[in-house]
């Protein structure tokens, strides 16, 4: 049972006896018959709670759960740290304030108070980044380490197909990456759009990717930040992440071609995480064997066609007579391109 439809139920009720009791009230002003009028109120109340309770109970609580969930912890001290200094320049002028005449003495100083500490969380929260480059600046810096909340020096932009594919993940567990995983505020609204879909496979897709940023953000051993960087005048995500990298002469990963091109063409360095499995994919030379099982036809005749542990395709020339079983093949030839590796073979002569 979701909490939507709990909610939904509850706000009928609710609403329903509010509607009722309004019901009465406005039977005895107007001169109404009490019973009846009081009944078309508390339908009315029940059609109300039905459509209006979810967007007044759960959903914002659910809204401010994920902006938490997503915000960076640099970000949320940062704007901790604005909303405490905007309090306190409230409080300087409080009294000042509170010597005006009429309400406005008792009015102003409240809402000097929301508007500062308003305006210091908003402050510090976009110059997030800055504050805490300059507070890395300032201390400890000979030691090398990561100061604070401060990342490295090399920043890695990561877009959405990247965290769709998730393999990102156990990629940056070893180690081999170094740099800070940056992933900008467009690219997880990308991400929510996706989840969101009607399609069924994108929404899973989608869903996947964002398990997947939830656990780059709460494994500690990983430098991951959500930045919010915003770039004007471009409305396409890979655009936009493009200008980014620009921005921050940061490299892309990716697994998305057509970014990888467009990328690469405007002098943006690109780390493909296709290139990177290809590149630890099991070798073989020409005139080397291994088992392989073939497992089905090929598209020539004669052709059987198996696959390695780690995916690639091998073609063995007259394997369709070892259809379901398992031979020792002999590599001939293998293609290397950057969508992919395939070995061509034939069974091993005795």
């Amino acid at each position: 049972m979701s909490n939507d439809f709990v909610s939904r139920i509850l706000g009928m009720i609710v609403f329903m006896l509010l509607g009722g009791r309004l019901g009465v009230a406005a039977a005895t002003s107007l001169g109404l018959p009490s019973d009846p009028t009081s009944f078309i109120f508390a339908l009315v109340g029940i059609l109300i709670g039905l459509i209006l309770t979810p967007w007044i109970t759960v959903r914002p609580i659910r809204f401010v759960r994920q902006l938490i969930t997503e915000m960076p912890v640099e970000n949320l001290v940062t704007a901790l740290i604005g909303l405490v200094v905007g309090l306190v320049m409230a409080l300087l002028a409080a009294y000042p304030l509170s010597l005006l005449s009429g309400p406005f003495g008792d009015w102003v100083p409240a809402v000097l108070a929301v508007v500062a500490g308003y305006l210091g969380m908003a402050i510090f929260s976009v110059r997030s980044r800055e504050i805490w480059s300059l507070i890395n600046n300032g201390f400890g810096r000979s030691s090398g380490n990561r100061i604070l909340f401060g990342a490295g020096e090399r920043q890695l932009l990561l877009d959405t197909s990247v965290l769709i594919d998730g393999r990102i993940v156990d990629i940056a567990k070893t180690g081999f990456l170094g740099g800070t995983l940056v992933v900008p505020r467009f690219v997880i609204s990308e991400l929510h759009q996706v989840a969101d879909s009607s399609d069924a496979l994108r929404r899973n897709r989608g869903r996947n990717g964002l398990t997947k940023l939830n656990e780059l953000q709460r494994d500690g051993n990983i430098p991951f930040k959500i930045v919010e960087d915003e770039v004007e005048g471009i409305r396409e995500v890979d655009d936009k992440l493009v200008a980014l990298a620009l921005q921050l002469k940061a490299p892309i990963i990716t697994n998305d071609y057509p970014l990888n091109k467009v990328a690469e063409a405007q002098g943006v360095m690109v780390l493909n995480i296709n290139a990177l499995a290809n590149a630890v994919r099991s070798a073989y030379l020409p005139g080397e064997t291994f088992p392989l099982r073939i497992i089905q036809e090929g598209k020539e005749p004669n052709q059987g066609v198996g696959y390695l542990e780690d995916g690639t395709m091998v073609v063995v020339e007259g394997g369709k007579q070892y259809m379901d079983r398992t031979i020792r093949v002999e590599v001939t030839k293998f293609i290397n391109q950057p969508t992919g590796r395939m070995f061509f073979a034939r069974p091993e002569r005795n």
